[in-house]
């Protein structure tokens, strides 16, 4: 699979606007997710999170977690960093013998640092700008690059592609219920981004993209600036705050 990113006017990149030239197919589909979430994914995430104990909820997420560690690996690998590639390792051998398959987390316990990375991130290291902003269906805010990341990280894993038999889709189903119960148990501030906004498109795009680019870089790269903020916003205001609040 080959994908080129689009790639902004030099003079452009310092910008605090953000990269979007497919805004008008972005709102399309991010008013398509809404439609989703709301009648869908909400109401399902709500009644899973009330529904399914905290301790289960969280072996659930485990084991989701668990099963993302060898491909974190094999990114790392491809990052370069060999350390990061035999901790996510070590935390998979251990999570499934002794934790029970990886409902449990015993790596945590005895000291061994949680480790995630994706192929968006790979890509980044090794130089593919993140290109154009995109929302993808059901999928959500992403980036050309992470778009790229996304699709890669599934069709590459078998334990979320199986295609002859979609019963042996074990990561999906496992990372369905992991965003099931990420939506119910934030629901609160999610509904303030998707409901409450005046433009939930332009808040989930500055968060997405801040969250995204200090994830990768840290404070060494350059931060996002929310392109509906003035030369004399207060430096201590929310950064998160909708833009369009009154």
């Amino acid at each position: 699979m080959t994908t080129a990113c689009t790639v902004r006017d030099p003079n452009e990149r310092n910008s605090a606007v953000p990269f979007d030239p497919y805004e008008q197919n972005n709102r399309a589909v991010h008013k398509f997710n809404l439609g989703v979430d709301k009648l869908f994914f909400r109401p399902a995430s709500k009644g899973y999170s009330n529904f399914i104990p905290d301790p289960i909820e969280d072996s659930f997420n485990s084991f989701a977690a668990n099963l993302s560690e060898p491909g974190d690996a094999a990114n790392y690998l491809l990052q370069g960093d060999l350390k990061q590639a035999v901790i996510s390792v070590g935390r998979f051998l251990m999570n499934t013998t002794i934790g029970f398959g990886g409902l449990a987390d015993p790596a945590s316990e005895f000291g061994i640092p949680v480790t995630e990375t994706d192929f968006g991130a790979t890509l980044a290291v090794w130089g593919v700008g993140e290109g154009a902003y995109v929302e993808l269906p059901f999928f959500g805010p992403s980036t050309q690059r992470d778009s790229v990341g996304v699709f890669v990280d599934f069709f590459t894993n078998p334990l979320t592609f199986a295609p002859t038999r979609p019963i042996d889709n074990v990561g999906f189903y496992a990372n369905a219920l992991e965003r099931l119960s990420a939506r119910g148990r934030y629901s609160d501030t999610i509904d303030s981004i998707l409901y409450e906004s005046a433009d939930s498109y332009a808040v989930a795009r500055v968060i997405y993209l801040q969250n995204r680019r200090f994830e990768l870089e840290g404070n060494s790269g350059d931060t996002y600036v929310d392109p509906y903020a003035t030369s004399d916003t207060d430096p201590y205001e929310d950064p998160y705050a909708d833009p369009y609040a009154e």
